[in-house]
């Protein structure tokens, strides 16, 4: 075996003092969709319901078995503060956790009950920049040692235990592995291992459409800034691939990344947890979201995997909205209306048997004998609304979609 291979061997069975290998399991619904063989890699179901407490388990594992010090620093809003929190709880190590002000509660509440008496949750900064920058000075301050989410060597290690698991599962090696990237410790680690293990499996990637941090790196061959980042996909919505990750995933195309539309991936959430009861969070949802773009599927073995479900109710209309946009069973309207009586009678005789009110709401009068109005229509075909437009046309009812203008659709929606 490969040093790297033996080296998360190693991590991979100390791994199992905390819980054993996630479920690899091959999915009927999606198999039959893309005619394909279509595994899950079940990351969702770890006890912190990411991957994500493998990396941190691993490096506090190799630096305190070097003698460093027990306590850890991470500045992290989601599953990177949870897998810290239950590593350090583990070892028994002190850990200070900082957390941007703006962390929803159910977030810090599961990280402060991961960590039990071992971790400290400090909230700073209305941007995690503010917050890094702050657990950052922290550690040099404190003596501490940091734990970064997917720059550090140990992490990178740690998160490859998810390919080796894969690899231990299957009778065969898989043709075709999918990976989320965010920072992208998980794809580095996976792939390299690959490359030792199952240098014929190809890889592809897959990031949100508002954070293509590798895309963009592996055009301009160097890991780039990117000038603004929508936070949606929080699991993966990072501005800048890591430096350790990039020195692995910079053999790799650009052509072998996707980009997901963030509406797109609230389609392929609803559609897991509708149809297969799997409760994924947007980035969990990545790979299995990505399986629309990649080419010549059918009749190969393929593995997705789902990186996280830590994924918080409350969010569920926001998701719901998102993919309906997306599906286009959901749009938003301009309308100029004529100001008489009637002329919301007028428009109402226009809809279809399908079509609903959704929102409804009098803007402003923009001119002596017209105003405007904005209103949400709901219906079961996206065909419908498109013979609502004409309708409209042929009525003389002057009218806007703005369901994707992202400046308009942000204010008024």
């Amino acid at each position: 075996m490969e040093k790297f291979a033996a080296s998360v061997r190693q991590a991979e069975i100390a791994l199992r003092d905390l819980f054993e290998p996630t479920p690899l399991q091959k999915n009927d619904h999606l198999s039959a969709k893309y005619g394909a063989e279509i595994w899950l890699k079940r990351e969702d179901l770890t006890p912190v319901r990411s991957y994500k407490l493998r990396g941190a388990f691993n490096a506090m594992r190799k630096i305190m078995a070097q003698g460093g010090a027990g306590h850890f620093v991470c500045a992290s809003a989601g599953n990177h503060a949870q897998g810290v929190a239950f590593a350090c709880r583990h070892f028994g190590a002190k850990g200070t956790i900082f957390m941007p002000v703006t962390t929803p509660k159910q977030k810090i509440d599961k990280t402060r009950i991961f960590g039990g008496g071992a971790v400290e949750i400090v909230l700073t900064g209305d941007y995690f920049d503010q917050t890094l920058a702050a657990a950052q000075e922290f550690s040099r301050a404190q003596g501490a040692t940091f734990l970064s989410p997917f720059d550090d060597p140990n992490i990178i290690e740690g998160q490859a235990t998810v390919g080796l698991e894969i690899m231990d599962q299957l009778d065969e090696a898989p043709d075709l592995i999918v990976l989320p990237v965010g920072g992208g410790g998980l794809s580095a680690g996976v792939t390299r291992l690959m490359g030792e293990l199952s240098p014929k499996t190809r890889a592809e990637f897959v990031e949100p459409e508002g954070g293509a941090s590798l895309r963009e790196a592996l055009l301009n061959k160097v890991p780039t800034t990117l000038p603004a980042v929508d936070t949606f996909v929080d699991g993966a919505a990072v501005a800048r691939i890591g430096t350790l990750p990039f020195a692995q995933l910079g053999q790799f195309s650009a052509d072998q990344v996707h980009l997901a539309p963030e509406d797109r991936i609230c389609a392929t959430m609803l559609e897991m947890l509708n149809i297969e009861g799997i409760v994924l969070e947007p980035a969990g949802a990545l790979a299995i979201d990505a399986l629309r773009d990649i080419p010549d599927l059918e009749g190969k073995r393929v593995v997705c995997v789902c990186s996280g479900g830590n994924f918080d109710f409350e969010r569920l209309p926001e998701v719901k909205e998102r993919a309906q946009r997306f599906s286009g069973l959901k749009r938003y309207f301009i309308l100029r209306m004529p100001q008489r009586p009637g002329a919301l009678r007028d428009f109402l005789e226009l809809l279809g048997p399908d079509d609903d009110v959704a929102r409804f709401e009098y803007l402003k009068k923009s001119a002596r004998n017209f105003g405007s109005i904005l209103i949400g229509i709901e219906t079961s075909a996206p065909e419908n609304l498109d013979r609502l437009r004409e309708r409209l046309e042929a009525a003389g009812i002057g009218y806007r979609d703005i369901t994707r203008d992202p400046v308009l659709a942000e204010f008024l929606i």
